[in-house]
C-alpha cells in the first residue's frame, strides 16, 4: 500500500487504484478535507491558501486538482506554481493567507507526491490539527459552495523573489563579506525547483554558481535524498571546476547538505552545526535539535554559553520546543536549518546564506572549517521484528535495563553514554525497530548499532 495518510498530510506514489495510491480522487478528498479544516478555523467572509509546487512530473497535475477543489468550497487561492517548501511558508503569513500547501514528496523519487499543509502562520499543523483532517477526510461530509460563491486563483511567482529578499535582510547575513570572497559553488539542484531559488540567492550575494542539474523537469538524475553515495557527479564537478565548494538541496529545499572544495562530503549532520556556530557568536542563546541528529550540535551550543536540548523526532515536535525554550537556532540534523528570525521551518536559503557569511568572515575553506568542530560519526540501521512482537515491551526491557544511564524517553529509547549515543525508535508504519547511534569513529558507531541489534534480538527471542 503506497498512500500514506498522517497527521502531516498525505504521500503516496502516482496512479493506480483510489484509496491505494495518491490518486486525482484522493488529492481532491484531501484537499476537501484541509479546506474544512480552514474554513472551521474562524467564521469570515473570505478565505485564502497559497499553494506552491516542487517540480515533480505530477505536480502541475496534482496542483490543479488541490487549488480547483478549493475553489469549489469557496477559497481563494494564491498559485505560486514552482516554489519551495520554505517559499510556501514565507508566503503564508505574508499573504495573511489561512493556510497553505505544498506539493512535494521531499526527498522521495520521482513516483511519489505529497500534500504538506501549513496553518496560518505557515508551519506545519500539529497533532491535534491534522488528526481532524483525517477525521475529515475519513467522514466524507464536504460542503460546497454554490456557483456565486467560488473562490479566484491568483498566480504569484515573484515568491521565490520576495524569499530571497527576506533572507537578505537579515542582520546577521553579510552580503558584503560574501561579495567580497569571490566564491564558486556548484550546485545540484536535483532538476527541482532549488535549481532555480539557489542559483538566484547565490547571485543577489556575488557567488559564481555552476549548476549541475538545476533544470526544474522533474526528471532526477540521482536518488534525490542528499547522501553522499548519490553525489558523484557533484563531487566531480566541485573538483574538475576547482570550486571552493559544493551545494546540494532535496527536491522541495529544506534540506542542505554541502561538499567541501577536495569533492568529500562536509556531513549533512554538521549544516546545522555550522550555521549555528555563526548564529550563536553573534547572538548568544539556546538550540533544539531532534534526539537523532549530532552530539556536536550541543558542544557548539556549550561552547558559546547557551543550553541544548533534544525533541523528539519531526519538524513539528523541533518547532515545537524551540518556541519553548526560545531558542536562536534550530533544526534537524538531515541538513534542515530553522531560523526563527525569518520563519519556523526547515529552509536552505537561510542555510546556504548563513553557511556563506561564516566561511566569508572566517577566510578559511570548507574542509579546514570542518575540522573546526567535534569529529561525530553516526550509525543507522534498523531490525525487522514478527507483527505480532509487543514493540513497546521490547523497548521497555532496554529502558529498564540501562536504568541507571542518561536515558530519554520521549521518542522511544535514547541512551546517553559518556562517549556515544544511542537511539531507539519503533516505526509507524513497519515492525521494525530502527537504531541511530553516534561515537567518535564510524567503527565504533558501527559497532554500537550492532551490539544493539544483538541485544533487542535476544530480549525479542529472534
Amino acid at each position: 500500500m503506497t498512500l500514506i495518510k498522517s497527521i502531516s498530510g498525505i504521500r503516496g506514489t502516482i496512479g493506480g487504484a483510489v484509496g491505494d495510491n495518491l490518486t486525482p480522487i484522493d488529492a481532491v478528498k484531501f484537499a476537501a478535507a484541509y479546506g474544512t479544516w480552514v474554513k472551521q478555523q474562524r467564521s469570515k467572509d473570505h478565505y485564502k491558501v497559497v499553494v506552491g509546487r516542487d517540480a515533480r512530473i505530477s505536480g502541475e497535475m496534482i496542483q490543479s486538482l488541490v487549488m480547483n477543489t478549493l475553489v469549489g468550497m469557496g477559497i481563494h487561492v494564491v498559485d505560486l506554481g514552482l516554489s519551495t517548501t520554505p517559499t510556501v511558508e514565507v508566503a503564508v503569513p505574508l499573504e495573511h493567507a489561512d493556510g497553505g500547501i505544498i506539493l512535494t514528496a521531499s526527498h522521495n523519487p520521482k513516483e511519489w507526491n505529497a500534500l504538506k499543509l501549513l496553518n496560518s502562520k505557515g508551519e506545519f499543523l500539529d497533532a491535534e490539527e491534522g488528526a481532524k483532517i483525517l477525521d475529515f477526510a475519513a467522514a466524507d461530509t464536504v460542503q460546497f459552495s454554490d456557483v456565486d460563491s467560488l473562490g479566484e486563483i491568483t498566480v504569484n511567482d515573484a515568491y521565490i523573489d520576495i524569499h530571497i529578499d527576506e533572507v537578505l535582510d537579515l542582520p546577521l547575513v553579510n552580503a558584503k563579506a560574501i561579495q567580497a570572497a569571490k566564491f564558486k559553488v556548484v550546485v545540484d539542484g536535483v532538476n527541482s525547483t532549488g535549481g532555480i531559488a539557489i542559483p538566484l540567492l547565490l547571485d543577489r550575494l556575488g557567488v559564481e554558481a555552476i549548476k549541475l542539474y538545476c533544470e526544474p523537469n522533474g526528471q532526477f538524475p540521482h536518488n534525490p535524498e542528499p547522501l553522499k553515495e548519490h553525489l558523484t557527479d557533484l563531487s566531480e564537478a566541485v573538483k574538475n571546476e576547482r570550486a571552493d565548494f559544493g551545494i546540494v538541496v532535496d527536491p522541495d529545499v529544506d534540506r542542505l547538505a554541502f561538499m567541501d572544495e577536495h569533492g568529500e562530503m562536509f556531513g549533512e549532520e554538521y549544516t546545522l552545526v555550522a550555521c549555528a556556530d555563526y548564529v550563536l557568536s553573534k547572538t548568544p542563546g539556546n538550540t533544539v535539535s531532534n534526539m537523532s541528529s549530532t552530539r556536536a550540535l550541543k558542544d557548539v551550543t556549550e561552547k558559546h554559553g547557551g543550553i541544548y536540548e533534544a525533541s523528539a523526532v519531526g519538524e513539528v515536535n523541533v518547532v515545537s520546543l524551540m518556541k519553548k525554550n526560545n531558542v536562536v537556532i534550530g533544526g534537524e540534523g538531515n541538513g534542515g536549518i530553522i531560523y526563527p528570525e525569518l520563519h519556523y521551518g526547515r529552509d536552505a536559503l537561510v542555510g546556504v546564506a548563513l553557511f556563506l557569511s561564516l566561511l566569508a568572515e572566517k577566510k578559511i575553506s570548507v574542509s579546514e572549517l570542518k575540522q573546526t568542530y567535534p569529529q561525530y560519526y553516526m550509525g543507522k540501521k534498523k531490525i525487522a521484528l514478527t507483527p505480532e512482537l509487543d514493540v513497546d515491551a521490547v523497548l521497555k526491557a532496554i529502558e529498564t535495563k540501562y536504568a541507571t544511564e542518561n536515558i530519554s524517553t520521549i521518542d522511544g529509547v535514547k541512551i546517553d553514554f559518556p562517549s556515544n549515543w544511542v537511539h531507539l525508535r519503533k516505526s509507524n508504519t513497519e515492525p521494525i525497530i530502527r537504531i541511530y547511534t553516534e561515537a567518535s569513529t564510524q567503527a565504533d558507531a558501527d559497532a554500537l548499532a550492532d551490539r544493539f541489534i544483538a541485544e533487542l534480538s535476544d530480549i525479542a527471542g529472534i
